[in-house]
Parts: C-alpha cells; structure tokens; sequence
C-alpha cells in the first residue's frame, strides 16, 4: 500500500474512533467539579489535540479479537486519562520543564504548579474510577475487568512509566547505555501502548495464542512509537509537533538516535513495526486497523 492510501486509511479509522471516545469523555466530564479550576484544567490538557493512539489502539485489538470496539470505549477512554496525566506531570519544571504541549501553553503555564499536579492527580485516580465503576456489558466477564485494572496499574506505576520517568531524569546528561536506554523506553512510554493492545484479547477473553500475538504487536510498536518520538525531536518541525524541538538535547536525554544515531535507530524502528505486524500475520481482516496503524507509526510527523 502506497503512503497516500495509508496515512488516508488511517486517519479516517483515526478520526472516528477518536470521535467515539472524545463523545464518551465530554459526556462523562459533564457539569463542574468544585473547585471548577480543577475541572478546567483537566480538561484543558485532555482535549489539547491528542491523536487517542491508546484507546484507538485498545478498541482495534478488541476488533481483531472479533469484537464490537463500541463495546469497551469506557475502558480504552482510561487509557488517555493516564496518558495525559503523564503528558501534565512530565511537562512540570521538576521534570522535563516544557512551555508547550501540542502547540499549547503546558498546563502548568496556565493554572500554575500545584493545579497542574492536582489535575494529574486527578485523571489518573478517575480513570480507575472509570474502570471500576463503569457498567459492565453482559459479554464482559467480571474477572476480566479485574484484570485490566491490574494491566493497567502495572502500566502506569512502579513497573511502568513512573520507573521509566524515574530513569529517565537520573539519566540525563550520562553516558549512553543501551541497556538504560531500553529500561527507559519499554517502560516510559512502551509499557502502556502494551497495555492498551492486551485490553482487546482480556475484555474479549481470547486464547493465550492470540494474546500472546498482540503482546508482541503491542511491545513492537510501543517501542518503535519512542524512537520515532526520538528521531522527530531531531528532525521534526515545530509547527507539526507542537513544541519545540530539540528538546531532548537540551537536557541531555538518553535517546536512540544519541545511542544509535538516526540511521541506525529509523532501521531499528522498521524491523520493530516489520516484527509487530508480523506476530498477527494469521489474524483475519479484522486486524487490518492494527496493521494500517504500525506502519503509519514509521512515516507519522507528530
């Protein structure tokens, strides 16, 4: 498939399961908490233009299991609360200290340090709330709800992107080490792509075949997702990334194209996608999305 097709495949799946879960989180957020800042800024950064790769990526693989994505678009829906309660905290000047976010003033810029936190604070305890309170459909079994909250929190926390965060800030301005670089990236970002692609196969309760074939999708191209974020940082524009780049020279971070070079680190990035597609090679059309998806990772500009 030629790249016009596919970047146009893509963004119209893109487009509309990204309206699907948009619809479900203003409804949720509907009315004012109290104190309102709280809410404002919650959603200041929820709706600042994300593209909803990890719920779009949660309700494909639920379709590749032969499932009905509107099924589950409560749960994918969590996966962007914790991903931008990340994108809030990591924007902090204790952290990355960035002014832009998506082409935006960075949430704290706006309602300042301590809102900025709280909004954070704030998104990822309500995703779990989500999460465990939300209606169960009938086809849904119980104990698979049990079990995505725990993917999740493994995700999110020790094990995940708070480990990969951690490494990351103690990283930074050392010497290269492709052992470091690979615990920052699988966890830091890795670690919840992962776990939006195995939310399909437990809320469908697929074989340990098929779930073992979207794991490998999911780690393929969670880390491939990094090193292009990587390579972009050096070669992107900042009207497409919506902040400036170069960023993560600036403070010295342990990068793949700073272990690799770009060269090296784009090769590394297809294989990635080339070894993710492959691993759902015998599922039917069903998962087309997830290959269109993988690939239009490689050739995405933001």
């Amino acid at each position: 498939m030629g790249i016009e097709p596919l970047v146009m495949d893509c963004k119209e799946y893109i487009d509309t399961k990204s309206r699907i879960v948009d619809s479900f989180l203003r409804d949720y957020f509907k009315g004012q908490s109290k104190p309102a800042v709280l809410q404002e800024a919650m959603l200041y950064s929820l709706f600042a233009g994300g593209k909803r790769l990890r719920p779009i990526l949660a309700l494909a693989s639920y379709e590749a299991c032969g499932g009905n994505a509107e099924d589950i678009v409560p749960y994918a829906a969590t996966l962007e609360l914790v991903h931008t309660y990340s994108l809030i905290h990591d924007d902090l000047p204790t952290m990355d200290n960035d002014d832009f976010r998506r082409g935006q003033p960075t949430n704290h810029k706006v309602y300042g340090e301590a809102v900025a936190i709280l909004a954070g604070d704030a998104l990822l305890t309500e995703a779990f709330s989500i999460l465990s309170g939300m209606p169960r459909p009938a086809n849904i079994k119980h104990e698979n709800i049990i079990r995505i909250i725990r993917e999740i929190s493994e995700a999110a926390g020790i094990n995940g992107m708070v480990a990969g965060q951690v490494q990351d800030l103690l990283s930074e301005n050392k010497q290269p080490d492709r052992q470091t670089l690979e615990f920052i990236h699988t966890r830091k970002t890795a670690a919840l792509i992962r776990a939006s692609v195995r939310l399909g196969p437990i809320l469908y309760d697929s074989s340990r075949e098929v779930h073992t074939a979207l794991t490998h999708y999911g780690n393929s191209v969670g880390l491939a997702f990094q090193i292009i974020d990587d390579i972009l940082d050096i070669e992107g524009k900042t009207e497409d990334l919506g902040k400036p780049v170069g960023s993560d020279e600036r403070i010295n971070k342990m990068t793949y194209p700073r272990v690799y070079g770009i060269e090296k680190s784009r090769e590394i990035a297809e294989q990635l996608i080339t070894d993710g597609i492959s691993s759902i090679s015998t599922f039917s059309s069903d998962a087309d999305p997830l290959r269109r998806i993988a690939r239009y990772l490689l050739i995405r500009k933001n």
